[in-house]
């Protein structure tokens, strides 16, 4: 599926200041990127050491990201994303439009009905016949590749993210660990992420 660029605005936030990009698909779906110090100014950075921009993957997560959901470690990952990457001056967010690992918005309320009753997050996907990950990340590149990014220090514990950027020729030169938001609500989630999904997370929360 083809991607491309759309529009891009300022976009101050209490983090600070980010250019907010929109990208679209043939199917019209919407993703956004946001950035700080990108592209590159290359008379102000010498090309022979230019900065590697912090970068961040992040999947919209409706629940967690607007309305402080405790079930995920979603919106503490997003703002701590935002404010590493305006410290460090350089990176960017790709926020991507695929909501609850990829199965939508109904299916997950469905699928934390399932929880509810004791499920993890992993078995009450495959209970209602979904993929326990149905997320693509064939969109990073080309907005990537829209501010000249073809190195990153990437903010993961997903090892499927990594590999993704890697198998499309960017360079991964440092994987940045984000664990942030834990508390009692989301410790068996993040346990089974951990335990069942391969995310890269120590054993002690």
């Amino acid at each position: 599926m083809s991607y491309q660029f759309i529009t891009s605005a300022k976009l101050p936030t209490r983090h600070g200041e980010f250019d907010i990009h929109i990208f679209e698909n043939e199917a019209g779906q919407e993703h956004v990127m946001l950035t700080v110090g990108l592209p590159i100014d290359r008379q102000s950075a010498p090309t022979d050491t230019p900065p590697i921009p912090l970068v961040r993957i992040h999947s919209e997560c409706l629940t967690g990201d607007a309305f402080s959901s405790l079930k995920c470690d979603c919106g503490p990952q997003l703002n701590a994303a935002m404010h590493a990457i305006q410290k460090s001056g350089c990176g960017a967010i790709l926020y991507l439009r695929q909501e609850g690992r990829g199965i939508g918005l109904t299916n997950k309320i469905r699928a934390y009905a399932l929880q509810d009753q004791g499920h993890d997050t992993l078995d009450a996907n495959l209970i209602l016949g979904l993929p326990a990950d149905a997320r693509i990340y064939d969109m990073c590149k080309p907005m990537l590749d829209h501010v000249g990014v073809d190195k990153v220090r990437l903010i993961t514990n997903n090892p499927n993210k990594l590999a993704y950027l890697v198998e499309h020729g960017i360079e991964v030169v440092e994987r940045v660990p984000l664990l942030v938001g834990v508390n009692d609500e989301n410790a068996s989630y993040l346990a089974t992420k951990r335990d069942r999904m391969g995310h890269l997370l120590d054993n002690e929360f």
